[in-house]
């Protein structure tokens, strides 16, 4: 439940310096230049480009800021284009990108429909919309904020009007946040076991795993988003698996078949989240992280993203078919159809300028697919 956005976008860094435990506050060994924002807050020293310390590179700060007036919407989504805010509860919505909870959302749906043992009573909605919770807002919040911290340097040169390097919060506001959200998410877990009369407390450690998954995603020493295969195969896991699982763990029993399909799924997870590598390639460059648009360049890298989703998807649909789930498997290929489409369209021209109309464009129909099979399984 890293991913708790399902729950849910990757060799090592050349900068020590540039990440620190959310834990233990250091003071920097060179003065870093302090702003005080426009709520009299003391942020976050930011990192410039030029005091990392990669050796062969000394990138400039891109002109990426959002122009005036940017959008409302898009800050409280966490989202490109968004408008600079001072009111510090808008500021946390932002971290937590709530533009990544559905796809955690959807995985319990699924995981809840694959069990068969989920009915419209107002109970089992009650208990589906805590673990909707759990893996959304709170997981998947508290993955998108240790994210964005340990990214704090990377996102000071692709970024630098985000929330944490334009110092809009400060350091113990944003290590406050991490904690509250991971605290939550593992509470609802520990009670949804309880609620749900189980003997072993399987939805609190799955999500115990999710958040353990999400912190060695992004902080050292293992800082698994360095490696583009393992970080972006981690993170289809978290935001596709781990929900699932939770959903089906909530009211029924995972099965052999289950966990061979969802992580299937997840390599078509790690081409979604390799789509959200490529705004990041001059930044990742700089600091050596080897995102797989960095390690194989943008041509290879578009390919290797869209050929992961859709091989994946092609074969679900044969496993499907395989097992007599004809019609299942019909809907799942008629929904896979759009998607290529739509990466033609989009994702194959540019992968940097039309990343958001692509996502928003293919993606619902690949989260269909997801509850489709889901509904095959549990026949």
């Amino acid at each position: 439940m890293a991913a708790a956005h399902l729950l849910a976008a990757s060799a090592s860094s050349s900068s020590t310096a540039a990440f620190r435990p959310p834990l233990r506050l250091r003071s920097p060994t060179h003065t870093p230049h302090l702003r005080l924002n426009r709520t009299g807050r003391r942020p976050f020293p930011v990192v410039r480009a030029a005091e990392t310390d990669a050796k062969d590179a000394k990138p400039k700060a891109p002109e990426k800021a959002p122009a005036a007036g940017g959008s409302s919407f898009n800050q409280l989504l966490g989202i490109k284009g968004a408008k600079q805010e001072t009111d510090i509860w808008k500021i946390r919505l932002q971290l937590t990108k709530p533009v990544t909870w559905p796809p955690l959302v959807w995985g319990v749906l699924c995981g809840a429909a694959a069990s068969g043992n989920f009915h419209w009573t107002v109970e089992d909605v009650a208990k589906s919309i805590v673990c909707m919770i759990m893996s959304g807002p709170c997981l998947t919040g508290y993955t998108q904020t240790i994210n964005d911290w340990y990214d704090r340097d990377i996102d000071a040169i692709n970024e630098p009007y985000r929330p944490i390097p334009s110092g809009a919060i400060s350091e113990n506001e944003v290590i406050t946040q991490i904690w509250v959200l991971l605290l939550a998410g593992l509470g609802l877990g520990a009670l949804l076991d309880v609620w749900a009369g189980h003997d072993f407390p399987i939805v609190f450690y799955l999500a115990v795993g999710g958040s353990l998954l999400s912190y060695i995603y992004s902080a050292p020493p293992l800082k698994l988003k360095q490696n583009g295969w393992i970080g972006n195969f981690a993170l289809g896991a978290s935001y596709i698996s781990l929900p699932w699982w939770a959903g089906q763990a909530l009211f029924g029993t995972l099965t052999p078949d289950i966990v061979v399909l969802t992580t299937l799924y997840s390599i078509a997870g790690l081409g979604i989240a390799i789509v959200n590598d490529f705004k990041s390639i001059e930044g990742d460059r700089a600091l050596g992280l080897q995102s797989l648009p960095v390690a194989f360049g943008m041509e290879t890298a578009k390919w290797i993203c869209v050929g992961a989703i859709d091989i994946t998807q092609l074969s679900v649909a044969g496993y499907l078919l395989s097992t007599g789930k004809l019609y299942y498997a019909l809907v799942l290929l008629g929904l896979t159809i759009p998607q290529v489409v739509f990466q033609f369209q989009y994702f194959l021209k540019d992968p940097v300028k039309y990343d958001v109309k692509y996502q928003a464009s293919a993606q619902p129909f690949f989260v269909l697919g997801l509850l489709v099979t889901a509904l095959a399984t549990s026949h």
